[in-house]
């Protein structure tokens, strides 16, 4: 009886330890997860504000992140003006005996960085006939070996462009 429930017991582990990691493309892959709110204050009337991105990724050679973690490698694109923001994903360490890795990725974005009501090619309009504008991001990574990802789009973030 003894002997039984050893094996009963050593099942699960031999079985979990059968299974083989998942497969990733050697190009990271992101998937857009969400944002942490719809509106954030615009730049300039005197709100600290931000939103928080959150993506997913899978990597299949482990090779995302740069080992300083100052590489840059992940790049935001508004909406609004077409160009892209430069960052550094963190240094990503490797787990297990595979290669592939694949986690989540919180972005939080001030809005000293940009975020902006455009009103007639004004940027940071305070007109009240205009008191909201909207954009989104476009995101992309790449890897060391300038593997870049597919691009994803965030949701509609509405900006306020007055003071309330």
């Amino acid at each position: 009886m003894r002997n039984l429930i050893a094996i009963l017991c050593s099942l699960p582990i031999f079985l979990a330890s059968c299974v083989d990691a998942p497969e990733y493309p050697v190009e990271p892959v992101i998937t857009f997860e969400g944002v942490n709110k719809d509106r954030v204050f615009q730049d300039g009337i005197g709100i600290i504000d931000s939103i928080e991105i959150q993506f997913s990724f899978t990597d299949g050679d482990g090779d995302l992140s740069d080992l300083n973690g100052d590489s840059i490698n992940m790049f935001l694109t508004n909406s609004q003006l077409g160009i892209p923001q430069a960052f550094a994903i963190p240094t990503i360490t490797k787990e297990g005996t595979g290669n592939g890795i694949s986690g989540d990725i919180f972005i939080t974005v001030a809005n000293t960085t940009g975020i902006c009501c455009i009103f007639d090619r004004v940027a940071c309009a305070s007109d009240p006939r205009f008191p909201v504008d909207t954009f989104s991001y476009a995101i992309q990574i790449q890897d060391r070996a300038g593997n870049r990802s597919n691009k994803i789009q965030t949701s509609v973030i509405e900006i306020i462009c007055l003071r309330p």
